[in-house]
């Protein structure tokens, strides 16, 4: 049985590595050849075809739930019932519907949409709204969060702006209860982080609030996970345990299958006020094999339940494993199982729980490193506090609050102690956030990966097994490996994918510039959350030089996260005095430097009337290739740039203002002559950028033309006169062309 699931498991798990889905003849011969493989010896083989088949048709089907391409950025009308609970923030509702419909034309069944400046919008409600829909897609950059894979694994068809709309039927239920209590969490001191715990909305926790639970790796603590279903099942089991012990539960009464019931029905109430999420259902699951095992087949070994487990989990969603919560999840029970079975001596409660917090951050490294997480290095000492004061304390009161919210002050005053433990439990973890942040690797190769792992596993085994001294060892390739760096005299160029907006990462052989650094809305912030990843990802410690080319928000947004993520040594603006930055910029002056080898040069039109036209605009020559990032200078700043010292013939262009009308003037490119022009824009961006006439003026003069929004974020190894490279070449089956 054992051999079966993991041969199962092998198949189900293939779909985060999976280039394209195979067509329907391909499936079907895989699914009858498994059949038939399972009364033979293969018979391992045959439950791996048999997942692989199941895995990929359930992929199929949600690649076919998505919106027809034909009405990718059409608005229509469409009716739906609002799931989940709605998120509001500084005016803009977010929320997802379910069972939707639409008269004139055939819509996936779920869908996420933004309001901007809308009324209420409660859960269990069903609207009539006038939509602008998109499919989804995501941008794509070196190690980021890829949202497409979110998107799809959470059955999200498409996505969309509400125009306009009224509401049909006001939310009743279940569902009326929860937002109910959500929006009385939220009214609460500590609410956000209360209604984080209780209804699993961490929608409302500050970002401040979030960059500290990353930084000491308790973001577990503020999602409802397995870890506070398993904590309210043991304290229930406990509590039936305890009076049995005692002599104060009923003889006629058998107490390990009343113990199991009373904590599975626990477990599934408090999954029903989080709302059944995904994570939850999982907990869930696996708690009930638990408790069976406990209950009835204590005979096995604890591994049964945990691959069953992971089979039913995977069976019923086998998009599961597109979310890092998934592998992370089963890894840290899996780690916990290795350590605490089978094993000789008792260790103190206290000792226990230190070993336990000391065992999950060494198991996960090489998980989070595969992942691209950043790796908390105050996480064992955080949690080790945090955990127990959170499971002991805060949780069972907020609990309890909770339930006797109907008793009035009672119920508030249980919350408000419940809000004091967590107000207390940040600032602690705040301070050790500023002791010591989480560290980013950058990518590492796969053998450095598979070393990494090795050795935690050695350590993780018990203390008398060979080998676990040696394995000190294998710890030394991820100590002292770095990313390779271009060679002398070439460059490498990261032209990111961040929409409609721009952020150029330029390395040489022991520099590292930055040129723009993205855009800043109410919801997403480039720096924060495309940009620094991908100089972590990079390798990237530090910024020699920061260019912020001019101040419109496309171009300087994501800067202040930037500068507060990674040192600057030197930060030049073409418009110093419109940021409003944690530091002074300095003028963006005419100046030639050099660094290993490449050639940089910057220039900044005197006669500048707008911001535009004072875009900092920086040349960089390698082995005689040239790159010119042209920030948003129109048609007369172009004009004033064939007349500069920089003038010249150049091989790679970044178009003028993302293609605008008013740049890339038949006179510059005349003149410039360049071989291929980049565009950095969003897709289906309501500027229309690149115009039309712009994109055929440089076919017409032959030049290659490169699209963030339809390649991902680009590499250029200025230099070797190569094509760039788009990181959508990396073929995912989830991934739009």
């Amino acid at each position: 049985m054992r051999l079966a699931c993991i041969a199962l498991l092998g198949g189900l798990l293939c779909l985060p590595v999976l280039p394209v889905i195979p067509s329907w003849p391909w499936l079907l011969l895989a699914g009858l050849a498994g059949l038939g493989l399972l009364r033979t010896l293969l018979y391992p083989l045959g439950w791996m075809l048999l997942g692989f088949t199941w895995a990929c048709l359930s992929a199929g089907q949600a690649l076919e739930q998505r919106l027809a391409p034909e009405l990718d950025g059409r608005t229509l009308w469409l009716e739906g019932r609002v799931a989940g609970l709605p998120q509001q923030r500084e005016g803009i509702w977010r929320f997802e519907l379910q069972d939707v419909q639409a008269r004139r034309a055939q819509l996936p069944a779920r869908l996420r949409v933004a309001w901007h400046a809308g009324p209420a919008v409660q859960a269990g409600e069903y609207w009539r709204l006038a939509v602008k829909l998109k499919r989804p897609r995501g941008q794509l950059n070196p190690q980021g969060f890829d949202y497409e894979a979110w998107l799809l694994a959470q059955r999200l068809g498409a996505t969309g702006t509400v125009k306009h709309g009224y509401r049909l039927q006001a939310a009743q239920g279940a569902s009326q209860w929860r937002d109910q209590l959500r929006q009385h969490l939220l009214s609460l001191e500590q609410g956000p982080a209360l209604a984080a715990l209780l209804v699993g909305d961490g929608a409302a926790l500050s970002a401040m609030q979030w960059q500290v639970l990353q930084a000491t790796g308790t973001q577990h603590l503020m999602v409802i996970s397995g870890q506070h279903i398993s904590l309210l099942a043991g304290l229930l089991y406990g509590l039936v345990a305890g009076l049995q012990r005692l002599g104060c539960w009923p003889a006629r009464w058998p107490w390990l299958p009343a113990a199991c019931l009373l904590a599975l029905s626990g477990a599934l109430a408090y999954g029903w006020l989080a709302g059944f999420a995904v994570p939850v259902q999982r907990a869930c699951l696996m708690l009930a094999l638990v408790l069976l095992w406990r209950w009835r087949f204590r005979h096995l070994r604890i591994w049964t339940p945990w691959l069953l487990a992971l089979c039913l989990v995977l069976l019923f969603e086998p998009l599961a494993s597109l979310r890092p919560g998934f592998w992370l999840s089963f890894a840290a029970v899996a780690i916990l199982l290795l350590c605490f079975s089978a094993r000789l001596g008792a260790r103190s409660w206290l000792a226990s729980l230190g070993w336990a917090q000391w065992a999950i951050a060494l198991g996960l490294l090489p998980l989070l490193l595969v992942l691209g997480l950043p790796v908390s290095l105050s996480g064992p000492l955080a949690n080790l506090l945090a955990v127990p004061w959170v499971s002991l304390l805060v949780l069972p009161l907020a609990l309890l609050g909770c339930l006797l919210l109907p008793l009035g002050e009672l119920g508030e005053g249980l919350l408000w102690l419940a809000g004091w433990g967590l107000q207390l439990l940040f600032t602690g973890l705040q301070w050790l956030a500023e002791q010591q942040a989480a560290h980013a690797f950058a990518a590492l190769p796969w053998p450095v990966l598979l070393a990494t792992g090795l050795a935690a596993l050695l350590w993780l085994l018990p203390a008398g097994v060979p080998l676990r001294w040696p394995g000190l060892l294998l710890w030394l390739p991820l100590l002292s490996w770095t990313p390779a760096r271009p060679p002398v005299a070439e460059a490498r160029v990261w032209l990111l994918d961040v929409g409609q907006g721009l952020s150029v990462l330029v390395q040489t052989h022991q520099h590292d510039l930055l040129y723009d650094s993205g855009p800043r809305s109410v919801s997403f912030d480039s720096g924060a959350q495309q940009v620094l990843p991908s100089l972590r990802a990079l390798g990237v410690r530090k910024l020699e030089r920061f260019i912020i080319s001019h101040a419109d928000n496309d171009h300087a947004g994501g800067a202040a996260a930037v500068l507060q993520g990674v040192p600057v040594l030197q930060l030049v603006s073409g418009e110093p005095r419109r940021l409003r930055l944690m530091r002074q910029a300095e003028a963006c002056t005419w100046q030639t430097w050099q660094w290993d080898g490449v050639h940089f040069s910057q220039w900044q039109w005197a006669q500048a009337r707008d911001g535009n036209q004072a875009s900092c605009v920086l040349r960089i020559e390698a082995a005689g290739e040239v790159l010119l990032l042209s920030g948003d200078i129109d048609a007369r700043a172009e004009q004033a740039w064939l007349a500069g010292p920089q003038a010249g013939v150049v091989d790679w262009l970044l178009a003028p203002h993302h293609g605008s009308r008013t740049s890339s003037s038949a006179l510059f490119l005349a003149h410039a002559r360049p071989r291929h022009v980049l565009f950095t824009r969003g897709w289906n961006n309501t500027f229309g950028h690149p115009h039309e006439e712009v994109v055929q003026r440089y076919l017409m003069q032959g030049v290659q033309a490169w699209d963030t929004a339809r390649q991902g974020a680009l590499l250029i190894a200025l230099g070797r006169r190569e094509p760039a490279r788009g990181l959508r070449e990396q073929q995912r089956f989830w991934r739009e062309k």
